[in-house]
């Protein structure tokens, strides 16, 4: 594993760096709390005319042509800034499978649009993290003019302002095969709900009897557990990108924090147990970034990262919530002013540890995975011995 950034790979850190710390400033956040917006569509079309949407997306259908790492890069640093754009939805959950299992005729369709800014996505695949039986349906059936829909999905991310979502839906055999959905078409109906802590602007989908054609389909029919498998692998890493982000910054204005404010004449930095808090955090951040780098080059690299990706989202979701409850409780009365900055970060943690499956549901389906394939315990005991 190559732990060195190229060149482009830098500069396009540095270009979301710069984007999201020039718009998502803490005084603009603050002014933005105050308004009824949920999402900053500024930021939103400053990010596609610099070509950052289109960051994972071919070039062929006018994206970059780049790859997942150069797109964690990007949430990378809307967790450092704690940015209000549905970029996880869109990018990730609606850009990465439409450009790898999509057809050439879907991706001219789709693609440019979500590059451009102009199109909004997201699936709803919110279930995998819920209580089973919280669990909704989508039925799909052959009709007369094509394929019809009918059930619903709960707590669609970002559902509220998508334009397309991906549903994955049954049919009377049990097989899942993923529909591009329209939010516009005859018989969607999107109730709009905000989810979590956050504030996201999730939404439950009603799908009544609704006629797709055959070029909705995602892949193959009957292909829809591979996709959903394939995209819950890629959703988990890149919500540990914005962890990483979320943690670091949080970590790191606590620490200025610390050295700033005195009690009894003296840095509260300079207090031992708090420095050792602050020593834990440090850890508990690098421990996020290094098992998911583990898992994001397995993936990029084509390799079985199965396990892996269930370890980093556990670190994600355990190690995140140590990390920000240290920033709030160390920043005091401070920190529990909700006009000040720190709280954001905690909330957004939660808020990614909260989706696609918290700690004890990603230990639970590691230890299982454990179980029933030796070789991912061999390279379990491998890496840790490493």
């Amino acid at each position: 594993m190559n732990f060195t950034f190229s060149d482009d790979q830098n500069s396009i850190r540095e270009l979301a760096c710069q984007i999201f710390s020039d718009r998502a400033s803490d005084e603009f956040l603050l002014g933005f709390s105050r308004t009824d917006e949920t999402y900053d569509e500024t930021l939103w079309q400053t990010l596609a005319g610099q070509g950052l949407l289109g960051v994972a997306i071919p070039e062929s259908a006018g994206g970059t042509g780049l790859g997942l790492t150069e797109l964690c890069m990007v949430l990378e640093e809307q967790g450092r800034r704690v940015a209000p754009i549905p970029l996880f939805s869109s990018l990730v959950l609606g850009g990465l499978p439409i450009a790898e299992f999509g057809s050439t005729q879907q991706q001219q369709r789709y693609l440019p649009a979500l590059a451009a800014g102009k199109a909004k996505f997201s699936a709803a695949i919110a279930e995998l993290g819920m209580n089973p039986a919280l669990a909704t349906k989508v039925s799909a059936s052959h009709g007369p003019e094509g394929w019809i829909l009918d059930g619903r999905k709960s707590v669609v991310p970002d559902g509220a302002v998508a334009d397309f979502i991906l549903v994955p839906a049954e049919d009377a055999s049990g097989q899942q095969t993923v529909f591009i959905v329209d939010v516009a078409a005859p018989g969607v109906t999107l109730q709009a709900v905000e989810f979590g802590m956050s504030g996201e602007k999730a939404a439950h989908l009603v799908l009544d009897n609704v006629t797709v054609d055959a070029d909705a389909i995602l892949g193959a029919p009957e292909q829809g557990a591979a996709i959903i498998d394939w995209l819950e692998q890629r959703a988990n890493v890149c919500h540990c990108a914005l962890q990483v982000g979320v943690t670091e910054e949080a970590m790191t204005r606590t620490a200025g924090f610390l050295g700033e404010r005195k009690q009894f004449g003296v840095a509260l930095g300079t207090f031992q147990a708090l420095a050792m808090r602050m020593a834990d955090s440090y850890i508990d951040v690098e421990a996020i970034r290094s098992t998911y780098w583990l898992a994001l080059w397995r993936l990029s690299e084509g390799l079985d990262a199965r396990a892996e990706v269930r370890a980093a989202k556990w670190w994600a979701c355990d190690a995140a919530h140590r990390v920000v409850c240290t920033a709030q409780h160390l920043h005091g009365g401070t920190g529990a002013d909700i006009e000040y900055p720190i709280h954001r970060f905690y909330l957004m943690a939660k808020q990614i540890s909260a989706s696609l499956g918290n700690a004890s549901q990603q230990l639970e389906k590691l230890g299982r995975l454990l179980a029933e394939d030796d070789n991912l315990g061999f390279r379990a005991m491998e890496t840790e011995g490493a």
